[in-house]
């Protein structure tokens, strides 16, 4: 159990074993760098969110609760009680004060979100509660108690709001490319905002085996006896090293239209960030605390995001990758290389003898 087994409010929780709490944690803990810094600049804009809330009325907001209420099953003592015992579990972890109204509704496609401007609200998809067992599920709810937490769903409305006004605007001169260029930075920080939640179901679910095997079974479905931990993270490896530059082109378009990262990606984000000393110290009691926030600098976050794409460009196996770093080392022979890397670029030198000008030939 978590610390004495009873949430602060007197509900009673029933967690399988027992797992750290973290009294007073800012969601700056657990917040990839990219995820952190837009938030901290969010925050500090004093009064922006009010006046989007203000203007709720305007959003579908209201509607989607009263259809929450209306056509789904809202988790209580009574309906669901073990999703409810995990969301009571994960808000005493995290330390959330208000318990987030949760329900599930009815869509063979597993699925969560937190959405809300008020106040958040959790929903979860019965092909989701179908699919995984208690300790994955837990993973799961503590996922979106960690976009309650860092204020997600609040940010997300806003700006979600601000691309529809962006595409209403559309047809000035130039005005497509504007809302592409929204709209593809707002995908970017979603996606690092799932990242973010990851580590919050980590540190509710306190397994990172268990948020393993969730996120292996959201890619291969429910045939876990089918696959392998070690082998799906070997996937992720395969992908972010394998290939040429045109694949590293695809990769990149592949992912523009997503809001989420891939599953075998998320999973080894999510286990290099467990075996690092950040989530240590974290476990160790070693965490902001949500006190801190407003003292919180924005120059030092966005300098902690710009160094963090900047190790990630450093250390990555993409060929596209490598031949950034390469480019900013002032490497030679650079348009033999473009050359040869949309023929199976591999990051090797250039051979010593022969013509460097050869045309690439077509691969089978």
């Amino acid at each position: 159990m978590s610390d004495d087994g009873r949430e602060q409010t007197g509900h009673e929780r029933v967690p399988s074993r027992q797992r750290r709490r973290f009294p007073g944690i800012s969601s700056r803990a657990y917040e990839h760098p990219a995820d952190r810094s837009a938030l901290v600049a969010l925050r500090k804009l004093s009064g922006f969110d009010t006046v989007f809330k203000a203007l709720s009325g305007l959003l579908p907001e209201r509607s989607l609760r009263l259809l929450f209420l209306s056509d789904s099953v809202r988790v209580s003592e009574r309906q669901f009680s073990h999703l409810h015992d995990m969301l009571l579990d994960a808000c005493y972890i995290l330390d959330l004060e208000k318990v987030p109204p949760m329900y599930v509704t009815q869509d063979p496609q597993p699925n969560a979100m937190c959405i809300g401007l008020d106040e958040p609200v959790i929903v979860v998809t019965t092909g989701l509660v179908e699919l995984l067992d208690e300790e994955e599920m837990r993973a799961v709810v503590g996922h979106e108690v960690g976009h309650a937490l860092s204020g997600h769903s609040v940010y997300r409305t806003i700006l979600l709001f601000l691309t529809t006004l962006a595409l209403k605007v559309a047809w000035i001169p130039l005005g497509n490319l504007a809302v592409m260029a929204i709209v593809t930075a707002l995908r970017e920080w979603f996606r690092k905002s799932e990242l973010s939640a990851d580590r919050a179901g980590l540190l509710v679910g306190q397994d990172l085996q268990a948020s393993m095997r969730g996120l292996m079974k959201m890619a291969g479905g429910n045939h876990l006896h089918e696959m392998n931990v070690d082998a799906f993270l070997e996937q992720a490896e395969e992908y972010e090293s394998g290939g040429d530059l045109r694949d590293s082109v695809l990769k990149i378009l592949n992912v523009l239209p997503r809001s989420h990262p891939f599953a075998t990606i998320r999973a080894a984000e999510l286990k290099k960030w467990a075996e690092s000393r950040d989530y240590q110290r974290l476990m160790d009691g070693h965490y902001p605390r949500r006190s801190e926030d407003k003292d919180t600098s924005v120059s030092d976050s966005f300098r902690e995001s710009a160094a963090s794409y900047a190790s990630d460009v450093k250390t990555s196996k993409d060929p596209l990758m490598k031949l950034v770093t390469d480019l900013a080392g002032g490497a030679g022979d650079l348009g033999g290389r473009v050359r040869r890397g949309f023929d199976g670029f591999k990051g090797s030198a250039p051979p010593k003898d022969g013509p460097q000008d050869t045309p690439p030939r077509d691969e089978e």
